[in-house]
C-alpha cells in the first residue's frame, strides 16, 4: 500500500500546542520550552492549567537552585509558555501534541475540533500509549499529518520518544517530529502502530505476568520485586512499578494490547481488575500491591502482608563444610562465594585436573579483587586455602551441604544426585543450582527427597546478590531453614519460590525476550531501536538483544522451550527466528555472531 504524501511543505516546528496539562503534558511543555519552543498549553480545566504553571515555576526554581539554570534563563523559559482552556489557541501552532485521557471518544473529539482550527500543514501528534494511532488518524480530515509521539514519564528526565507512524502518515510528518525530538535532546525510535508500541508493548506483558505470579501465590510481592531487581539489575520490581504507573492505567494498556493480539500473556491478570475496581490503583491512591504513607507518596509502610522479621520458626541444620560439584564458571564462582564466607569447600570435578583448573580460576578472581582493593592479599590467600580440589565425589562424605553445579541436563543431574545420595552422610542438605529443570526430579533420584532443595545462583556468582531458594513439595522445613541461614552467611538475598519452570526471574525474563524477538521477526522495529527503547524507556541495564547475545541464544531457546512445555501457553512458544539462528550456529557472543556480529577475540 502506498504511503500518502502531503503536497504542502511542513513549516519548522517552532510553536507547539500541548493539549492536556496533567503530569505528562506539563512535563512535555517544560521540555519544549527548555529547548526554545513557544508552548501553548491547553486544558479544559482552568485549575489544571494553573497547576501546570505552578509546577513549571517550581521545577525551574529547583533547576536554578541546582545550578542548571540562571534566573534569566528561567524567566525566559517561563515566558515561552502560555496556558488557557480554549482549543482555538492552537491556531498558530506548527505541531499539536495531545495528551488527553486514554479514550477514543475524547481524543477523536479533540482531533475533529483541531481540523477546523489549525493550518492544513500543522502536524497533529497523539501521546497515547494504548490506543490505535491509525483509528485516530482515520477520523481526521488530514490523516497524513497524524502520528504518535509517545514520551515517557517524567518527560524532562526520560530520553526516549517513540515516533509512531500509521499506514496513513506522511514521511514528511515523521521526519519533522523526529527532528524535533532530536532538538529536545531525546532519542527518537521509529515504530509502527500497535498497542503499547515497543517499550510498553514489552514492558506491560512482563508486568502482567508478574501480577499473575503474585495472584497465584507463587511468591510474595517482596520476593518477586527483589528477584527482578537483583537478578536482572532493574531499577524497580514489577509490582512496585505497577503501583507507580497506576494499576488502572496498566489495565487499560493491557486491554488494548489483548484486543489487538489475543495473546493470553496480554489478557489482564484478574487481580488488576480487582484492585482497580476497589480504587486501589497504586501510589496515587495510597495503596495498590503495597501500602503507602499517603496518597502520592513513594514511601512504603507495613501492612498485613509485610513479612515479619520475627526469626524462623524452624531451626536449620549446622553447616561448616560445603561440597561444590562441577568445574565450570558457575561451580568455581559458587565455591569462591562459600570460601569467602569462611566455609571449608570441597570442589569436586570429573578429574583432579579439572578441579585444579577450577581452583586456579578462583585464584585469578581473588587476585582481581585484591588489585581492585576489595580484599587484602592475606584474605585472598586464606580464602583460597579453604578450597580443596578433588577428582572424586567420595570426598563429599563429611560435607554438611552439597551443591550441584554441573551441566543443565536432567539425566546428568539425576545420576549425580544418585551418587551424592550414596556418598553424603545422613542429614547433608543436597542442593541443585538448576535454572530451568524440575528440582523434584533430582530429589526423586535419591532415597532422601526431603533433603533436596534448589539454590539458583546467578552468574557471576561472586557479584550477583540473588539466590532463588526452590522448595519442592517434599522439601523438609529444616532444610529450607538451613539454606535461608546459609544465604545470609554468604551475603546473598534469598527469595522463596516453588518448583516450577523458570522460578521467578527466568519465568518473567524469557517471555519478555521472546516477545522482543517476535517484534524483529515481524519487521515491527529494528534491533537497535528495541534495545534503545528498553534501556531508555524501561530503565533496563541492557537491551533484549544485547542480553540474548550475552546469555547465549541456545541457552535462551532451551529455557523458552521448558517454559512453553510447562505452561502450555501458545504465547510462550519460542519465536521461529530464534530457533533458526540457533540451528545456524549463531549463538551469540560466544560464537561471534547472534543477533549481532562480534569481533573475534
Amino acid at each position: 500500500m502506498a504511503t500518502p504524501q502531503s503536497d504542502t511543505p511542513l513549516s519548522p516546528l517552532r510553536t507547539v500546542a500541548v493539549v492536556g496539562l496533567g503530569t505528562m503534558g506539563t512535563g512535555i511543555a517544560e521540555v519544549l520550552a527548555a529547548a526554545g519552543r513557544d508552548v501553548i498549553g491547553i486544558d479544559v480545566s482552568e485549575a489544571q492549567a494553573a497547576k501546570c504553571v505552578a509546577a513549571l515555576e517550581a521545577s525551574t526554581a529547583r533547576a536554578v537552585g541546582r545550578g542548571r539554570l540562571t534566573e534569566q534563563q528561567r524567566a525566559e523559559l517561563l515566558a515561552r509558555v502560555t496556558t488557557g482552556t480554549d482549543l482555538s489557541a492552537a491556531a498558530g501552532a506548527d505541531l499539536v501534541i495531545e495528551v488527553a485521557p486514554e479514550s477514543y471518544e475524547i481524543k477523536q473529539q479533540i482531533f475533529r475540533e483541531l481540523d477546523g482550527i489549525v493550518r492544513p500543514e500543522t502536524v497533529l501528534a497523539t501521546g497515547t500509549n494504548a490506543l490505535s494511532v491509525t483509528r485516530l488518524a482515520a477520523d481526521s480530515a488530514h490523516p497524513e499529518r497524524v502520528l504518535g509521539m509517545h514520551f515517557f514519564n517524567p518527560a524532562p528526565a526520560m530520553k526516549l520518544v517513540e515516533v509512531v507512524s500509521s499506514v496513513l502518515t506522511a514521511p514528511a510528518a515523521v521526519s519533522a517530529v523526529t527532528g524535533l525530538a532530536l532538538d529536545l535532546g531525546k532519542e527518537p525510535v521509529a515504530v509502527g502502530d500497535r498497542p503499547g508500541f515497543v517499550a510498553d508493548g514489552l514492558l506491560f506483558g512482563y508486568l502482567n505476568q508478574a501480577a499473575a505470579m503474585y495472584e497465584a501465590r507463587y511468591a510474595s510481592r517482596e520476593d518477586i520485586d527483589a528477584a527482578m531487581r537483583l537478578g536482572c539489575g532493574l531499577p524497580m520490581g514489577p509490582l512496585a512499578l505497577l503501583d507507580l504507573i497506576g494499576i488502572d492505567t496498566a489495565r487499560t494498556v493491557l486491554d488494548a494490547m489483548y484486543a489487538a493480539s489475543r495473546d493470553r500473556l496480554h489478557a489482564p491478570a484478574p487481580i488488576l481488575k480487582q484492585l482497580s475496581e476497589a480504587g486501589l490503583t497504586g501510589r496515587k491512591a495510597g495503596r495498590g500491591f503495597y501500602t503507602y504513607e499517603t496518597p502520592g507518596s513513594g514511601t512504603v509502610v507495613e501492612d498485613a502482608l509485610t513479612p515479619r522479621a520475627d526469626g524462623a520458626s524452624v531451626a536449620g541444620r549446622p553447616v561448616r563444610s560445603v561440597g561444590v560439584a562441577g568445574s565450570g564458571t558457575m561451580a568455581s564462582g559458587i565455591a569462591e562465594v562459600f570460601a569467602k564466607a569462611g566455609f571449608e569447600v570441597v570442589l569436586a570435578a570429573r578429574s583432579e585436573e579439572k578441579a585444579q583448573a577450577a581452583k586456579a580460576r578462583i585464584g585469578k578472581s581473588l587476585s582481581r579483587s585484591v588489585d581492585r582493593g576489595r580484599m587484602t592479599a592475606e584474605a585472598a590467600a586464606g580464602t583460597l586455602d579453604l578450597i580443596r580440589p578433588t577428582g572424586t565425589y567420595d570426598d563429599f562424605a563429611d560435607v554438611d551441604l552439597a551443591v550441584e553445579a554441573v551441566a543443565e541436563d536432567l539425566e546428568v543431574k539425576r545420576q549425580l544426585f544418585a551418587t551424592l545420595d550414596k556418598v553424603c552422610k545422613p542429614g547433608t542438605v543436597l542442593a541443585t543450582t538448576t535454572s530451568s529443570l524440575p528440582v523434584v526430579a533430582c530429589a526423586r533420584a535419591t532415597s532422601r527427597p526431603q533433603d533436596v532443595i534448589g539454590m539458583h545462583f546467578f552468574n557471576p556468582a561472586p557479584a550477583m546478590k540473588l539466590v532463588e531458594v526452590v522448595r519442592t513439595v517434599l522439601t523438609a522445613d529444616d532444610v529450607h531453614a538451613t539454606v535461608r541461614e546459609v544465604c545470609a552467611k554468604i551475603r546473598k538475598h534469598a527469595v522463596d519460590c516453588g518448583d516450577r519452570a523458570g522460578f521467578i526471574v527466568n519465568a518473567l525474563l524469557f517471555p519478555y525476550l521472546n516477545n522482543a524477538v517476535k517484534m524483529v521477526q515481524e519487521h515491527y522495529a529494528t534491533l537497535d531501536d528495541i534495545d534503545a527503547a528498553m534501556k531508555l524507556g524501561g530503565g533496563y541495564p541492557m537491551g533484549p538483544f544485547e542480553l540474548l547475545d550475552v546469555v547465549g541464544l541456545d541457552v535462551s531457546l532451551a529455557i523458552e522451550k521448558v517454559l512453553h512445555r510447562e505452561f502450555r501457553d501458545p504465547g510462550l512458544a519460542p519465536a521461529p527466528l530464534l530457533e533458526h539462528l540457533v540451528a545456524a550456529g549463531c549463538l551469540g557472543r560466544k560464537t561471534g555472531r547472534g543477533f549481532r556480529e562480534y569481533a573475534k577475540r
